[in-house]
C-alpha cells in the first residue's frame, strides 16, 4: 500500500468526508528535506554567530539592551501604528541609514530593559543566540519591533517565543564594508562600494541572522495549577520547554530545508521540549498546550487553532485535526515509555528528531503509528551522526 493510500483510509478512519481528505492531505504534506543530512555531522558555525558572540560579550558588562540596541536599528523605534510606513523608519530599516538624526528614533520602551538576557544556546545543529524578555510586556515589544516592523500588531497569549530568520543585520553589513575598505585599493571609493553591495545583496549569509526570542511566563498560557506542579516549578520547566521547543525549529530549518507554522513541526518540537524539561513526554502536557484536554472537546484560544493553515482548514476538517492530533500525541508517549529505559543520548536525540520528520501527520496517528515511529528511529540509528 503506498503512503498516499494508507493516509487516505487513515483520514477515512477518523471520519473525514471526501473534500475533507483532500484538505489533510494538502495540510499534512511533509516536507522536510532528508537530502540534506549530509550537512549534519559537525555543523559549521553560521557566520553571524562571530557577531552576535561579541554582543554577548559585550551584554556581559553592560547589559543585553545597551549592547544590542546600537546595531538591531528596530531597538531604536518606539512601537507606533504606522511607523513602519514613514520615510525614516523605511530609511534605518531598509537602507541601514543612521538614527542619530531622526526624531522618530526615540528608542524602544522596555518596562525592564536591565533585566533582558542574551546567550547563545547550543542545540543539535549548532549555536543560535537567544534573547530573553524578563516580562510578557517587555517580550511582547520586542516580537512587534522585531518581527512586526514596530507595529503594535497583537501577539497570541498562547505565544511565548518566537525564532527570527533572515533578520537584515545592518551592523554586519557596515562591518563587511569596513573590511572591505581596508583590504582593497579603490579609486572610487563610494562607487566601488555600491557595486560590491549589489554583490553582499545576493549572499544573505553576509548580513541575515537568526535568532530566539523567549518570555519567561508560563508555556502556552497554561498555569501551573492546571499541571498540578508549584508556580516556580513550571516557570522553570516553562523555560526549558520553550528554548527547546524553538531550538528544534531551528535544527529543523537548517537539517531538513523547513520551518512552518503547520503542526506536524509542533509536535516535534513540543516533543523535545517536554523532554528536555521533564525526563519523558507527556501527552497531557501536549494536548492541554494545543487545547485538547478535553478532548474530544476544543478549548478555544489554545494552540491548535494558530496552526489551522492557509487557506485554513475548514470547520469539519478541522474537527478531524484535532482527532489525529489527540492520536498522535498518545502514540508519541507510548513510544516513548518504551523508549525512556535507554540512555537519551545525542545519537539518539537525533535519530529520533530525523524519525519524526521522515512520517506524516496520519502515520503518527494511525493504529501503527507506534511501530512506524520505532521502525523510523532503527532506520535513523543507521546513519552516520
Amino acid at each position: 500500500m503506498s503512503c498516499l493510500q494508507f493516509c487516505t483510509e487513515t483520514l477515512g478512519a477518523y471520519g473525514a468526508s471526501e473534500s475533507e481528505t483532500l484538505e489533510l492531505l494538502t495540510y499534512n504534506q511533509n516536507i522536510f528535506d532528508p537530502s540534506l543530512l549530509a550537512h549534519q555531522d559537525e555543523p559549521q558555525p553560521e557566520l553571524y554567530l562571530a557577531t552576535w558572540a561579541e554582543y554577548v560579550r559585550a551584554a556581559a558588562s553592560i547589559g543585553a539592551y545597551a549592547a544590542l540596541k546600537p546595531h538591531l536599528v528596530q531597538l531604536q523605534f518606539p512601537i507606533l501604528a504606522g511607523i513602519s510606513t514613514t520615510a525614516e523608519y523605511r530609511a534605518a530599516t531598509r537602507k541601514g541609514e543612521s538614527t542619530t538624526a531622526m526624531p522618530t528614533a526615540v528608542g524602544l520602551t522596555l518596562l525592564e530593559p536591565e533585566r533582558l538576557q542574551l546567550d547563545l544556546h547550543q542545540t543539535l545543529a549548532g549555536d543560535i543566540p537567544v534573547l530573553i524578555a524578563n516580562n510578557r510586556a517587555d517580550f511582547v515589544s520586542l516580537v512587534q519591533a522585531l518581527t512586526r516592523r514596530n507595529e503594535p500588531e497583537p501577539i497570541p497569549d498562547s505565544m511565548g517565543a518566537c525564532i527570527v530568520s533572515g533578520y537584515n543585520n545592518w551592523h554586519r553589513v557596515r562591518l563587511y564594508q569596513q573590511q572591505w575598505v581596508e583590504e582593497g585599493r579603490h579609486q572610487s571609493e563610494r562607487q566601488d562600494w555600491a557595486v560590491e553591495f549589489q554583490s553582499v545583496i545576493k549572499r544573505p549569509e553576509l548580513y541575515q541572522d537568526r535568532f530566539i526570542l523567549l518570555s519567561r511566563g508560563v508555556y502556552s498560557n497554561v498555569a501551573a495549577s492546571e499541571l498540578g506542579i508549584g508556580e516556580a516549578e513550571w516557570i522553570e520547566l516553562s523555560g526549558k520547554i520553550r528554548r527547546e521547543h524553538e531550538s528544534t525549529h531551528y535544527i529543523t530549518r537548517r537539517w531538513f530545508g523547513s520551518m512552518r507554522n503547520n503542526i506536524l513541526d509542533e509536535i516535534i518540537a513540543d516533543y523535545r521540549g517536554i523532554v528536555a524539561a521533564n525526563g519523558e513526554y507527556r501527552a497531557d502536557w501536549f494536548l492541554r498546550f494545543v487545547g485538547l484536554e478535553a478532548f474530544p472537546a476544543y478549548r478555544a484560544g489554545g494552540r491548535l487553532e494558530n496552526y489551522r493553515g492557509d487557506p485554513p482548514l475548514s470547520p469539519g476538517a478541522f474537527i478531524v485535526l484535532q482527532r489525529l492530533v489527540k492520536a498522535a500525541a498518545d502514540n508519541l508517549e507510548r513510544f516513548d515509555r518504551k523508549f525512556s529505559h535507554s540512555a537519551r543520548t545525542r545519537r539518539s536525540q537525533i535519530a529520533i528528531l530525523i524519525a519524526l520528520t521522515t512520517l506524516r501527520l496520519e502515520e503518527l496517528a494511525s493504529e501503527r503509528g507506534v511501530s512506524l515511529i520505532e521502525t523510523a528511529v532503527i532506520s535513523a540509528l543507521s546513519i552516520k551522526h
